[in-house]
């Protein structure tokens, strides 16, 4: 049986009959490829394959159907630079003090980062547009490596798109109530049915720089099979984060606007949420009535259509290298995303739309599989590095659940950890509530919701008595989370980082 395996599991296999801590006494060429993908701003209800009944995300779909779907996957930070920080160092971003836009390099030293750690073991890592924080949509525009980290990598690619500037049938969505505002940039919720095909944009340019790396590499491994390090390929799209920019083709399943469903608004519903808690794009402060917000739901699925066509491309071009059966793949996003739940907007809340991220990992030779555990993107770097044969490093917070995929119904947590720096918010999301404090102190307020009976978070029962017992066990709880989290190896601080190669532009 192991004779006719792939030459990764084979090494594993020998691995567990040596025991645990002991070296794989394989060569590199002989282990996984990794392929990460990750979109920026996608909330798993946008995904056909988490029950959207609107959105088309077919290659998604694929992907979910024949690997393993997390049902209940976490980020550690509901916005993009302290979440993408975090599951690259393998520290939470209370650990780093990393809590906005900054790479985590100055804190954590010469330490290794996920795709680095792989590199240390001779892996070939490469980089193709966003991974770690870049701006969007300036970022994109300027063709610039945002907050990188060169360590990170062996080679590494920026892909230059118009974004806002694209031509087409563009509309601003966001404080433009009488519609005399021009299509601006920043970050703002704008629509752009763009002229054009998919290589005129950022994403359509990181797949194509993406198939033909893997089909270079293919071809040396062909060449040179012994000699051709396995490789840590990072995919990151930009879409759907604004602006809502796609070619003209991904909108049509989504026209007229006007027969899109807006989420159901509650009256009162912000009657019981602090100020800290209501997000910081709403329906209200953003003046966008009701046609202009399901053209933001329109324009978001046109978006991630067009994202999911590009992921499609990538897969397709992995499949028909070869190296399908010999390449762990991953896809997920920095965080979720509000499509008007709560009459919220966009990310930072802490709310379940804006803190779980889709993500769906397949495991050459693993069954396809749903796992309903809680799990976090932390978790990302200690269990691929277990899956492909590498020591996990002892310092990384995350937990290794590599396990799920021979049992599905293993449980990897009980509850989950997430922060939002901005509101001075934390979240601690179990089966039974979920949390929500603003400041270490509380003084900002506390959201408490029983997840069972009201799973969409409508009632706040923070300032009800009868829960008062339960708002102290989970005070203490986060107090003793922090300390936890913070009790780690990066003081004093580490010596400074060595210098790699720049960056090349696409």
């Amino acid at each position: 049986m192991i004779k006719s395996a792939p030459g990764w599991l084979v090494c594993f296999a020998l691995a567990l009959i040596v025991g645990p801590g002991v070296a794989l006494a394989a060569t590199p060429s002989a282990r996984p490829n990794v392929l990460f993908i990750i979109a920026d701003d996608l909330t798993s209800t946008a995904l056909s394959c988490y029950g959207n009944t609107v959105s088309r995300t077919p290659n998604i779909d694929r992907l979910a159907a024949t690997g393993t779907r997390f049902t209940r996957a976490y980020c550690n930070a509901t916005y993009c630079g302290p979440s993408r920080a975090s599951f690259m160092s393998g520290y939470y971003p209370h650990a780093t003090g990393i809590l906005g836009y900054t790479s985590p390099r100055p804190a954590i030293g010469a330490r290794a980062t996920w795709s680095q750690h792989f590199r240390n073991a001779g892996y070939h890592a490469t980089r193709i547009s966003k991974i770690y924080h870049m701006g969007v949509p300036g970022g994109i525009e300027e063709g610039s490596d945002g907050a990188d980290d060169p360590a990170s990598w062996t080679e590494a690619f920026n892909s230059q798109g118009p974004e806002w500037k694209a031509p087409g049938n563009g509309e601003t969505l966001e404080n433009n109530p009488d519609g005399t505002r021009p299509v601006v940039g920043g970050n703002t919720f704008v629509v752009v049915e763009a002229d054009g095909d998919d290589l005129v944009h950022s994403d359509g340019k990181t797949a194509a720089k993406a198939v033909d790396w893997i089909a270079s590499q293919s071809a040396r491994r062909r060449e040179a099979p012994a000699s051709t390090a396995p490789f840590f390929l990072a995919v990151g799209f930009v879409r759907p984060h604004v602006p809502f920019v796609a070619p003209k083709a991904y909108f049509e399943p989504y026209l007229p606007y006007e027969k899109l469903t807006l989420p159901p608004k509650i009256a009162g519903d912000w009657d019981d949420t602090p100020k800290a808690g209501i997000n910081y794009k709403t329906s209200v402060n953003m003046k966008m009535d009701v046609r202009r917000q399901k053209k933001a739901v329109g324009g978001y699925y046109a978006a991630v259509a067009y994202m999911d066509a590009q992921v499609g491309k990538v897969l397709a071009a992995l499949r028909a290298s070869g190296q399908e059966e010999n390449t762990i793949v991953i896809f997920t996003s920095d965080h979720g995303f509000h499509l008007g739940e709560h009459d919220f907007w966009a990310k930072v809340s802490l709310r379940d739309e804006s803190s779980q991220v889709p993500l769906i990992i397949r495991v050459p030779g693993k069954k396809p599989a749903v796992c309903r555990s809680f799990t976090e993107l932390i978790d990302l770097y200690p269990t691929i590095a277990h899956l492909a044969g590498l020591e996990v490093p002892a310092r990384i917070q995350g937990r290794d659940f590599s396990r799920v995929f021979d049992d599905p119904t293993h449980a990897v947590r009980d509850g989950v950890f997430c922060v939002a720096p901005s509101s001075q918010g934390f979240l601690l999301r179990d089966e039974r509530w979920a949390y929500l404090q603003y400041a270490e102190d509380a003084s900002l307020g506390i959201e408490l919701f029983d997840v069972v009976a009201d799973p969409k978070q409508y009632t706040n029962l923070a300032t009800k008595p009868e829960f008062a017992a339960v708002v102290d066990t989970y005070k203490a709880k986060l107090a003793a989370r922090l300390r936890e989290v913070r009790t780690n190896d990066l003081d004093p601080p580490p010596p400074p980082a060595p210098k790699t190669p720049k960056t090349r532009k696409k």
